[in-house]
């Protein structure tokens, strides 16, 4: 074992790539958090060995890029096994399948260079005590941060998800949000390094044992809450989550028009019963919402003035010319007689998915968006609250389409105070990959954050109605088709996360910053 650890390639390469590789089985469907008390203290052991050794052996002035190289191997680990479920989504048209390979290796590499950017900073002042952990969190979570706003932003598994299956331990979220909980987790799991050594020094003993304390004590905390309020919920008025488990396959060999007749069976309206149906994403894969007037006898047979439908459809918006024409994703409310009642463009869209980076280059080699079509989606201006018409007592739904609801703290504004969240998602796209699962537990965590209930309708994902404290009321799985019929729910009441979102996060930044230095001084007094 002492010769592997002598091992240049073994210490900067390998072993942080096997050790980002098990971090990701503390995800959702694994959820083996326990594993993450391995992972991180074994990084940051490699790191304070690559230290020791750059100082001698690898040379001083090259330390800077091993460190980088040690980070990167640990993240493409980590984002390999972690989002591999990106190149599924390349595997349903002919067009792109030469593409997966390259996916696979160039989504997880470019991501790896955040985790590279940590190691960088933080390697060279890696000693074996407690301000060296309260560093690597500091640095580690604000990289995490910067991961999921920089471009277009993809927060996706950041740490505080590894704690997805225990609502107790999460219900701290509608006080401090994701970010600041990842922090709090990293510092947690980085404890057992301290015990790396031959003597046990006291004052790291009392650091586990408080932390430790902390995160039980937060155990009973979110027990208590769990089992302390109560909703309201409107007795007249019900939401029905369809999820009809299509394939992308029977998008292509079945026409539209019979999916829908599908659609509608599953929903199984009940024309006297005043209700709002919900469908998935990517329903209308043959028609833009101009088009489907064309179905208007179909729903007005099936459905009643007691009824409206929400939906996902593309949206074609002509200008003056065609090239000056816009594409949306779109979020409709339709009544019976297909009239659109309200419309939101989505906001937050998939870089390749949805729009091509770079179009004009891209385009000139044959490239085009994965989704249907060849012109980019235009994002929507902003995302407003959706007042439902008088006869549903003007309820306010806050519209989300897809990933946009991964984005922590920025859902919506703090002056906005839905009734209910409504995401539709096509997760289709990635197959019986752990994509889903780990999308669904995205869903959970902003119904705590904002203090909402949130309705998910997610054709082959994980279908939902979900309470402010991140309870499931009612669920479909992955390979169900069916429809969860439940009460509109009223406004709940705002958290103190979703007043001040991640400013919580940088307070407790700060916080931090403040214990670093401070012990950092009485370890140089020592």
């Amino acid at each position: 074992m002492k010769n592997l650890f002598k091992n240049k390639y073994f210490v900067i390469y390998l072993a942080p790539f096997l050790i980002g590789a098990i971090s990701v089985l503390s995800f959702e469907p694994f959820n083996l958090t326990f594993l993450n008390f391995f992972s991180f203290p074994f990084l940051l052991f490699l790191i304070l060995i690559l230290k020791k050794a750059t100082s001698s052996k690898y040379r001083n002035k090259q330390a800077n890029k091993y460190f980088f190289y040690l980070g990167s191997s640990f993240g493409f680990g980590f984002f390999l096994f972690g989002n591999y479920w990106i190149s599924i989504s390349l595997t349903h048209d002919e067009e792109f399948k030469n593409l997966i390979v390259l996916s696979l290796l160039l989504v997880p590499l470019f991501l790896s260079l955040f985790f590279g950017l940590v190691t960088l900073i933080i390697g060279p002042f890696a000693r074996k005590n407690i301000t060296f952990i309260l560093l690597f969190s500091i640095i580690f979570s604000l990289v995490e941060f910067l991961r999921g706003n920089i471009l277009t932003g993809f927060p996706w598994n950041l740490i505080s998800y590894t704690w997805s299956w225990s609502l107790e331990s999460i219900q701290i979220l509608s006080y401090i949000g994701t970010y600041s909980f990842s922090l709090i987790s990293i510092t947690f799991f980085c404890a057992p390094f301290l015990f790396f050594s031959k003597k046990i020094e006291i004052k790291n003993f009392i650091f586990f044992i408080t932390i430790t304390i902390i995160f039980t004590g937060n155990y009973f905390y979110g027990l208590n809450k769990i089992n302390s309020n109560k909703f309201n919920f409107d007795d007249n008025t019900y939401i029905k989550i369809i999820s009809p488990n299509f394939s992308l396959s029977q998008y292509k060999s079945n026409s539209e028009e019979l999916q829908l007749k599908r659609l509608i069976r599953i929903s199984d309206p009940e024309k006297d019963k005043k209700t709002i149906f919900i469908w998935p994403e990517g329903i209308f894969y043959e028609s833009y919402l101009a088009d489907i007037t064309k179905y208007k006898d179909l729903f007005k047979k099936a459905f009643s003035e007691n009824h409206l439908i929400i939906l996902g459809i593309n949206n074609f918006q002509k200008n003056n010319t065609l090239k000056d024409a816009k594409y949306f994703n779109s979020l409709v409310v339709l009544n019976n007689n297909l009239e659109v009642k309200n419309l939101y463009n989505k906001v937050n869209l998939v870089p390749f998915g949805e729009f091509l980076p770079f179009e004009k280059f891209f385009s000139k080699i044959g490239l085009k968006k994965i989704t249907r079509g060849y012109n980019s989606f235009s994002p929507g201006e902003n995302r407003k609250l959706i007042s439902l018409p008088n006869n549903f007592n003007n309820k306010l739904v806050l519209p989300l389409i897809c990933y946009e609801i991964i984005y922590s703290g920025k859902i919506k504004s703090k002056n906005q105070s839905p009734d209910v969240v409504i995401n539709i998602s096509e997760d289709a796209w990635f197959g019986e990959s752990t994509g889903p699962y780990q999308h669904f537990s995205k869903a959970i965590y902003r119904s705590i954050e904002e203090g909402i209930f949130i309705a998910r309708s997610a054709n082959k994902g994980i279908s939902a109605f979900i309470n402010p404290k991140g309870q499931i009321i009612k669920s479909l799985n992955t390979r169900e088709a069916g429809n969860i019929e439940v009460n509109f729910p009223h406004f709940y009441k705002k958290t103190i996360f979703s007043q001040y979102e991640n400013k919580i996060f940088f307070l407790i930044i700060f916080v931090y910053i403040l214990a670093f230095l401070i012990l950092r001084k009485l370890e140089d007094n020592e």
